[in-house]
C-alpha cells in the first residue's frame, strides 16, 4: 500500500568527554560507557543503548533517534549479522501521531539473525515517491528496533503497526514502504521473530530488494499468478516452475520503467483483468508485481511502474488462472 514520503530525524548531541583521574576511575568509566553506549568504529556519534522515552517522529514509522555509520546501511536496512535486538514500543493513535511515550521494551530471545536477514531483503531506497493513503482512524504503535553487533556498533530501525498500513520502515539512511507491522507486534509480545504472512498467499505484498531497479530482480524459482477481483472468495491462482518464472520475469524486465506514482488511468472499453504475480526465490521474500490490464500504466511493483505490452498480456492470458464465476446476487 502506498505511504507518505520518508521523514526521519538523524541527530545526536555530542557526547562530552570525561576527564578521569587515576587508572581505577578510568577503568570504571570505560566499563560504564560500554554498558550505556555503543560507538561506531569509524568515530560516528554513539548509538544509545536504551530506548528513547518518547517517539520523536510525526508519522507512523519513518523515524530513528540516530543514524549509525555502518557499512552497507545505505544499501540494506540491516547490514551484516547483529548479535542482539531490542524492540521499543510507543503505542498511540493515528489521528495525531508524534510524541508517544515509551510503553516498554523487549529483547529478542531468538531470531535476531533471521530478523536482520528478513529486513535486509526488503526493497528500500534513499527516497521514493509517496502516494495517496487511506485515512481510517485507529490505534497505532510505533516501534524502534536496536540491533547490536559484536564489535560494539549498533543500528536503529524505526517502523510501526497501523490500521492503514501507511508506514515507513527506515534506518535513517534508507526507507521502505514494505509493511511489517504485525510481525513487529508479534515479536514484541513473544520475544521471538518470525515474519508473519496472510493466510491468503495472493495477499502477500512485502516486495524484494532490487525492485527499485528491476520489476523482478534476481532468479526466481517459481511464480504464482493470482487473478484478483473475480469473485468474493479466495482469488484463483496457478503456480508455474522456474522456467516459466524466469521467462515472465525477463519479459517484465524488458519494458521501460519509471518510479511508481501508485496510480493509473482507466482505459474505457478494454479488458479489465487484475493479476497479482508472486515470484518466489530460494532465499528471501517474494517479489510482487500487480498488473491491471484495463489501466495505464498497467504494471506496478510499488517502486516502479510500466506500460503493458502485447507480449506480456498474451502470456498472462495463457498462463493465468481463468476468472472464477461471480457470486450470485441475492
Amino acid at each position: 500500500m502506498p505511504i507518505e514520503p520518508i521523514s526521519w530525524i538523524a541527530r545526536l548531541n555530542d557526547v562530552k568527554r570525561l576527564d578521569v583521574l587515576g587508572t581505577a576511575l578510568a577503568a570504571i568509566a570505560i566499563a560504564v560507557a560500554a554498558v550505556l553506549i555503543a560507538h561506531s568504529a569509524s568515530g560516528a556519534p554513539p548509538v544509545a543503548a536504551s530506548c528513547p522515552q518518547r517517539w520523536g517522529g510525526h508519522a507512523p514509522g519513518g523515524w530513528v533517534p540516530a543514524v549509525a555509520d555502518l557499512d552497507g546501511a545505505e544499501e540494506v536496512l540491516v547490514p551484516g549479522e547483529p548479535v542482539a535486538a531490542m524492540i521499543c514500543a510507543y503505542p498511540g493513535g493515528n489521528a495525531s501521531p508524534g510524541g508517544e511515550a515509551l510503553a516498554g521494551s523487549r529483547s529478542l530471545t531468538s531470531g535476531v539473525v533471521a530478523m536482520a536477514h528478513d529486513l535486509s531483503y526488503l526493497p528500500a531506497a534513499v527516497s521514493f515517491r509517496g502516494g495517496p493513503c487511506t485515512l481510517v482512524g485507529g490505534r497505532m504503535t510505533n516501534y524502534l528496533i536496536r540491533f547490536a553487533y559484536s564489535d560494539g556498533q549498533a543500528l536503529w530501525v524505526g517502523s510501526a503497526e497501523e490500521v492503514n498500513r501507511c508506514v515507513t520502515t527506515t534506518n535513517g539512511a534508507i526507507g521502505s514502504r514494505s509493511y511489517i507491522g504485525p510481525s513487529l507486534t508479534a515479536a514484541y509480545r513473544s520475544g521471538t521473530w518470525r515474519l508473519t504472512r496472510p493466510s491468503d498467499p495472493c495477499q502477500v505484498r512485502l516486495g524484494r530488494r532490487g525492485q527499485d531497479e528491476q520489476m523482478v530482480p534476481g532468479n526466481p524459482t517459481t511464480v504464482v499468478i493470482c487473478r484478483l477481483g473475480s469473485s468474493s472468495g479466495p482469488p484463483p491462482r496457478v503456480e508455474h516452475d522456474a522456467t516459466t518464472a524466469y521467462s515472465l520475469a525477463a519479459l517484465l524486465n524488458s519494458v521501460d520503467t519509471r518510479p511508481s506514482e501508485h496510480m493509473c488511468q482507466n482505459i474505457a472499453g478494454t479488458d479489465d483483468s487484475k493479476f497479482h504475480l508472486l515470484f518466489h526465490y530460494a532465499d528471501g521474500p517474494l517479489a510482487n508485481v500487480t498488473i491491471l490490464t484495463g489501466c495505464t500504466p498497467a504494471i506496478d511493483n510499488e517502486l516502479l511502474q510500466a506500460e503493458l505490452d502485447s507480449r506480456i498480456h498474451e502470456l498472462l492470458t495463457r498462463l493465468g488462472p481463468s476468472a472464477a464465476p461471480s457470486a450470485p446476487r441475492r
